[in-house]
């Protein structure tokens, strides 16, 4: 436990950019990556928009032949980690060329969240199946569709040869594939892993299941002013898609090999409400003893924390208990902190989200500031914090903490320091 945790890169695929700087200026500008749905016809959908991808080039990061075997949550997830492998010097080669971890492989994790798979592969499989037969099923169906794919094809691409782990905990699979990395590299399993978390699921089945949930946003007529997350009139959450990547080590494995430290990973805390199979307790007591541990693995009092990345789904029940949640768990000093959800410009990436998320903060942390909460027009009284609505605002952030609920009542928190 004594081994500090350093994060030397980072990788972001979203619906707001395809690389960590077009993210940061993305969400520094308040730009909202919801539109009309894309990727199929909705002409018999409630729901209309989603935050889609946009421009996504996997040749410029994956060799075309491995590509074709990897659904799109995959080829997210292998190209934030190759850019966060190039940033924190450890890979060497190219998509090409193939491009090798230069750290010890045996020494070596991977630890990849994620909450449905490659449902694009199960989608279509399901149409050859009831319309063809059998026999005209995709051929690599199994191995295409499976949530560990991400996990497993970093891993054969790299060369790593440590553990290679999926998490899934739905939309807190990111925060929690980031808790496992780092008490891996804390135990002393590994010295580097590759940590983050992707999903892909803008399909009609998805967004059809979602919609029977009573989840989505209908606001259909203005896609940008859909997701607004604490907002009084907010009608439900965005579906998007994503992958975030993290370069985590330990502190004496990136001073050895001279790396750019970008900031301490300082702590995790994960707990379970034990309540609803869809809804979080709504008296907020689950996520907020996640926070205090986090607060208490992170050797910080409430106070210590300058920002944090809400889970701010823009639905009715989850952001007022994430607010009773902060009052809780940081009490006086919930009215002080800086709070805001970048679900408002991104929408929800499930998986991804909890992983873009830490990188927002690992963000604000280097550049000092704080990412708005966009459409945050007429705030709801139960959720009477500081949600920095609309712009940006600039300060030094020392500390910052995200926390991502899913369905299960899955909570996950994660704490990042200035280094």
């Amino acid at each position: 436990m004594s081994r500090k945790v350093v994060v030397t890169g980072m990788g972001a695929i979203s619906p707001v950019g395809n690389t960590v700087e077009e993210f940061c200026a993305g969400i520094k500008a308040g730009k909202s990556g919801v539109g009309r749905i894309d990727a199929f016809d909705t002409a018999n959908f409630t729901v209309k928009i989603a935050a889609e991808v946009k421009n996504f080039n996997s040749a410029l990061w994956i060799d075309k032949k491995d590509a074709r075997k990897m659904a799109r949550f995959t080829q997210f997830a292998v190209s934030a980690a190759a850019q966060a492998l190039k940033q924190a010097g450890l890979a060497e080669g190219s998509a090409e060329t193939g491009a090798k971890i230069k750290s010890d492989p045996e020494r070596t994790a991977v630890v990849i969240g994620n909450g449905i798979g490659g449902f694009e592969i199960v989608t279509e499989s399901f149409k050859k199946l009831f319309n063809d037969g059998p026999d005209r099923m995709l051929p690599l169906t199994v191995p295409l569709m499976i949530a560990n794919e991400a996990a497993g094809n970093i891993s054969m691409i790299f060369g790593t040869k440590g553990p290679a782990y999926t998490q899934i905990t739905a939309c807190a699979s990111g925060a929690d594939a980031l808790g496992q990395a780092l008490d891996l590299i804390r135990i002393g399993r590994a010295d580097v892993v590759i940590a983050g978390g992707s999903e892909s699921c803008i399909v009609p089945f998805a967004v059809g299941g979602f919609s029977m949930l009573k989840t989505l946003s209908t606001r259909n007529d203005e896609p940008e002013k859909a997701s607004r997350p604490f907002d009084k009139d907010r009608d439900g959450f965005i579906l998007g898609e994503g992958a975030g990547i993290l370069i985590l080590e330990t502190e004496e494995h990136a001073k050895g090999r001279g790396a750019k430290i970008l900031a301490e990973f300082a702590a995790y805390g994960g707990t379970a409400d034990a309540y609803h199979i869809t809804s979080p307790d709504p008296s907020g007591e689950g996520m907020a003893r996640a926070i205090r541990l986090a607060l208490h693995d992170a050797g910080l009092a409430p106070e210590d924390i300058d920002y944090y990345n809400a889970h701010g789904t823009s639905t009715a029940i989850n952001d007022v208990t994430e607010t009773r949640s902060l009052k809780l768990a940081f009490g006086r000093h919930s009215s002080k902190l800086k709070i805001s959800s970048t679900k408002s410009m991104t929408g929800h990436c499930i998986a991804g989200a909890g992983v873009l998320e830490a990188i927002a903060c690992i963000l604000a942390i280097r550049d000092g500031f704080f990412p708005p909460t966009i459409n945050l027009d007429n705030p709801d009284p139960d959720c009477d914090l500081d949600y920095v609505p609309h712009t940006m605002q600039t300060g030094v952030v020392h500390a910052a903490m995200s926390g991502n609920l899913g369905f299960g009542g899955h909570n996950g928190v994660v704490v990042f320091k200035k280094y």
